[in-house]
Parts: C-alpha cells; sequence; structure tokens
C-alpha cells in the first residue's frame, strides 16, 4: 500500500480530538435526532459507499471520506473527516486499504462500526512472480530474479490478506448480506426494508458473476497483465492469471527483472493487452506495451467513480471489466 502521504498517528490523533470537540460545539445530532429521522452513516471509501447506499436506501444519509478522484490508498483525513466518524451512527471501511481511516475508525469508537473484511473469508494470493520456471536463464538472470521474487515474497508477507474482495461479486455478495445484517441491528425500526434492499442487490451480484463466468469460459488465453495487483480474487474466480506490474501498491516501480519477466510471460502465454486505471498513473503500462508492441486498456480497480470512469456505478464499471477482459482474452 501506498502510505508516503498518510497522517502521523501522533498527528492523527490530536485531529480526532480537535474534530470531535468542533462538531461537538456545532451541535451536531445522531439518526434518533436527526430532523429527516435517517441513520447517518460514513463509509471509507467507493465501494462501502455503493453497498450503504445500496442497501440503506432512503433511510440513511451516507457520506463517504475518499472523494471522486483521489486514490483511496494516499487519503489524508481533515478534521473535518475524522469529526465525522465520531458523529456517526454507522462506519462502514475496510481494514487494510487505507491506513489513516483504520486509525480515525479506531479513535472514533463508534459502537456501529463494521469492517467489511470480516463478513467474508479474505485470503493471500500469491505474489506477482511466483510458479516462473527460471529454465534457459543464465546465473545473472536467475540471481536478479530470485532477487526479485524474494523482495515480492517479502512484500507480501508485509501486505498480509489481499483486501479486494469488493472485485468478486460473490464476495461482495457475501459482504452486502453482512452490511445487511448491521443495518438491521443498528436500526431495527427499518429492518424489513434493509433485508428487502440486500436481497434486491445480491440478486443484482449473482447476475454479475453469471455474465463473468460465461463471459470468460472460453478465452484464447487466461493471462492478463495489469499495473496495479488488485484483480487477484477476480482472477481466481473465473480460473485467470493475473500478472501485475507493481504489486499492491499502484505507484511503485518495477525492477528490470520484473519487466523481462512480463516481456516473456507476454509472449509465452499470447498476452495482448497490458492494463491500467484511472485513478494512477499509466506511464510504466504504456512503456511496458509498447516496448513489448502491446494494446493498453482500462481495468478499472473501482475505487472511485469518475467522470473518466465506464460506467456510473459499480455494476456498470464491472460490466465494462468483462468487456475488456473479453477482447484482451480473446473471448469465444
Amino acid at each position: 500500500m501506498n502510505v508516503r502521504r498518510l497522517i502521523p498517528t501522533t498527528a492523527l490523533a490530536g485531529a480526532v480530538t480537535l474534530g470531535l470537540v468542533t462538531l461537538s460545539a456545532c451541535g451536531g445530532t445522531s439518526a434518533s435526532g436527526n430532523e429527516d429521522g435517517k441513520l447517518d452513516v460514513v463509509a471509507s471509501f467507493y465501494p462501502m459507499q455503493y453497498l450503504a447506499e445500496e442497501i440503506g436506501g432512503d433511510h440513511v444519509s451516507v457520506t463517504t471520506l475518499t472523494k471522486p478522484g483521489v486514490e483511496p490508498h494516499d487519503l489524508e483525513l481533515k478534521p473535518r473527516q475524522i469529526g465525522e466518524l465520531g458523529e456517526a451512527d454507522y462506519i462502514l471501511y475496510l481494514k487494510g486499504i487505507q491506513p489513516a481511516v483504520d486509525d480515525a475508525v479506531k479513535q472514533a469508537g463508534v459502537k456501529s462500526t463494521v469492517d467489511a473484511g470480516t463478513l467474508t473469508e479474505l485470503e493471500k494470493h500469491g505474489t506477482a512472480t511466483e510458479g516462473h520456471s527460471h529454465e534457459g536463464e543464465s546465473p545473472e538472470e536467475h540471481e536478479a530474479h530470485g532477487a526479485e521474487e524474494a523482495h515480492d515474497a517479502h512484500g507480501e508477507e508485509e501486505a498480509g490478506a489481499d483486501p479486494h474482495i469488493w472485485l468478486d461479486p460473490v464476495k461482495y455478495a457475501e459482504v452486502a448480506k453482512g452490511v445487511g445484517a448491521s443495518l438491521e441491528k443498528a436500526d431495527p425500526d427499518n429492518a424489513a426494508a434493509y433485508q428487502k434492499n440486500t436481497d434486491a442487490l445480491v440478486k443484482k451480484l449473482e447476475a454479475l458473476d453469471a455474465k463473468f463466468g460465461q463471459g470468460l469460459r472460453n478465452t484464447s488465453t487466461k493471462t492478463f497483465i495489469t499495473t496495479h495487483s488488485a484483480f487477484g480474487y477476480l482472477a481466481e474466480r473465473y480460473g485467470l492469471d493475473q500478472e501485475g506490474i507493481s504489486g499492491v501498491d499502484p505507484e511503485s516501480e518495477p525492477s528490470p527483472a520484473r519487466i523481462k519477466q512480463l516481456q516473456d510471460t507476454a509472449k509465452k502465454d499470447d498476452v495482448t493487452t497490458v492494463f491500467f486505471e484511472t485513478l494512477a498513473s499509466d506511464r510504466t503500462a504504456k512503456t511496458l506495451a509498447r516496448d513489448t508492441g502491446l494494446k493498453t486498456d482500462v481495468l478499472d480497480p473501482l475505487e472511485g467513480i469518475t467522470e473518466r470512469s465506464r460506467g456510473t456505478d459499480y455494476i456498470e464499471v464491472m460490466e465494462a471489466n468483462l468487456t475488456a477482459l473479453q477482447k484482451a482474452l480473446g473471448a469465444k
């Protein structure tokens, strides 16, 4: 994860205090005291916002900490935002994506706080270089690749389980069910509405899963290259092989050995496309594509919706991702 611009813990604690004091002085109210009677929900970033809005419907007022166009891993929280956390009736976040949010949520101490990662099973996906043969390499190449794999393995160990659960419609549906149940508990007067909305969303996600399964069943290749290794769950679900350029940090620079590996993989596995995303630099992806004679396209990790997104919500952008994968993989 990119933590270069995150708020230090000591500064964060002070900001929490300032934010809470400021909102208390302004007379902030809880959901029970709101004029509109809605549950005040704070979501950490878009995938959590989408769940809260779809399931909460007319009975919630959702605020997101990560505004459109902001790379979630780089989020810096302002005192006002941290204050909103303390005043919320319900917080929905995903631990491990945004360390600044993780710290702020802990400080806020809101009773109805839900970590989406606890609502499904998290997995550790293999490193970007895992499983590649070194047969035929010179001693120098073998040593370079070995060092690269050791570095990637260390990064994977530090990163822990892969948090990108929303890119697998099946896991996202599991999370949706958990969110619905938690909203029912937080606001029992509207439990029936939350249950109805949860059921409707799960059906949408089941239909999306069926589209992916059918659309990616028969392809010329199973391998795709992407700047950001966010698609491990999606790849595993539909029998694909993800090759990430930069690992979990979309802004980290790959080593020359890693670039050489990707070039070799592209030739061996008939890769046609290098994918990049809308919220991070596409420079490395385009350079790799140019040097290898490949095309480029967008595979959106859905960390935020902007005017550049290929759709207006989660379902539409995921369907655009499916279309891009079908084209790149040679779907039949």
